[in-house]
């Protein structure tokens, strides 16, 4: 699982005031984003020709869809108490292959084509809840009080909120981000007070982790650590009596084939590629498409709430400009991929 630093979780439920709270709300949005690099890696790497492949894809693209839900949810709770997010800049990304936003550096993430053992040890540990009752196997638990969970570092921020209460909510409304074209209305919604601050956080914790009763994330679906874990049992997790957790991974194949998946270069950087070659022009062109995606995100949250949709549909430009770069093959017999580096000339 995710360790948050036990500092930082301390910090928060010392905040005297909503200010305190500025720095941890965008912290959130910074580890939300985190984890869509890597996971969008992995699809990326799944070949488009491979039929076997596509009920695996879908769930990773799900999960990519509900982070993006996860980072702008976030901002709102930051706009709403007053706050300004920043996403566009170069800070935002991480350093990969590396330690996650606040997160003990046990865990290291990098950019890599999907298997089975990076949906285990590494997707999978990123949304382990704190008590993954319908997995057969245990992750390690926390090793000592110097780490917490990321579901204690959102309850922390939850009790200040409630502590502070609405007096807080001192943001501009018009900053609220609010497009049920792409989000369904009970799960991004305009913040306005603690309880739909709390609402809002609430959602992020549930599609990650599932409710306290069932793996669901409360709309039906299994939470993003439950997908995952279908990908890697290759079977859907459905409701079992025959069980005592009440689910088992045995309804209907998820199929992997490690045949449909590109055999992609891991943890590239667009210096590793020579100047002025295909693949260093063609990871240059896909980073200036992710810098633009990030500049429309970080226009949509301060202010410009109606280019969401922009900056969602450059998820497609992105998508090609990962396959234009992925059917270039480098002298070492793999094929070229993102880099996800931020460009400063698109700054």
């Amino acid at each position: 699982m995710l360790r948050i630093r036990s500092d930082v979780i301390t910090s928060i439920h010392n905040a005297k005031k909503a200010p305190d709270l500025f720095q941890y709300l965008q912290n959130a949005i910074e580890l939300e984003h985190s984890t869509i690099p890597p996971y969008l890696q992995a699809l990326y790497s799944i070949r488009r020709d491979s039929q076997a492949n596509q009920i695996a894809a879908a769930l990773i693209r799900s999960i990519v869809t509900e982070e993006m839900l996860h980072m702008t949810i976030a901002a709102n709770v930051l706009n709403a108490i007053g706050g300004h997010p920043v996403i566009s800049s170069p800070k935002f990304i991480p350093n990969y292959p590396g330690p996650l936003p606040m997160v003990h550096e046990g865990l290291i993430v990098g950019l890599k084509p999907v298997s089975l053992n990076l949906i285990l040890n590494t997707f999978m540990e990123i949304e382990t809840p704190e008590d993954p009752q319908h997995f057969p196997v245990k992750m390690a638990a926390l090793a000592s009080t110097e780490y917490g969970t990321i579901g204690l570092f959102y309850a922390a921020i939850m009790d200040k909120l409630k502590e502070f209460g609405n007096r807080i909510f001192v943001g501009d409304p018009n900053r609220q981000v609010v497009d049920n074209d792409w989000f369904p209305a009970d799960q991004l919604f305009p913040i306005r007070n603690v309880d739909s601050a709390v609402r809002g956080l609430e959602i992020i914790m549930r599609q990650g982790e599932g409710t306290s009763k069932d793996p669901l994330d409360g709309a039906g679906a299994p939470a993003h650590y439950y997908r995952f874990a279908e990908i890697y049992y290759g079977k859907r997790l459905v409701p079992d009596s025959s069980v005592k957790e009440g689910y088992s991974y045995s309804g209907a194949p998820i199929p992997f084939d490690p045949a449909g998946v590109w055999n992609m270069i891991p943890n590239p950087k667009a210096a590793d590629y020579p100047a002025d070659s295909q693949p260093r022009l063609a990871a240059e062109r896909f980073n200036g498409i992710y810098t633009n995606l990030l500049n429309s995100l970080h226009r949509t949250v301060n202010g410009k709430p109606r280019h969401l949709a922009m900056a969602i549909g450059g998820m497609y430009e992105l998508r090609l400009a990962a396959e234009a770069l992925i059917e270039l093959t480098l002298p070492s017999g793999q094929q070229a991929a993102p880099t996800f580096e931020f460009a400063m000339e698109n700054a």
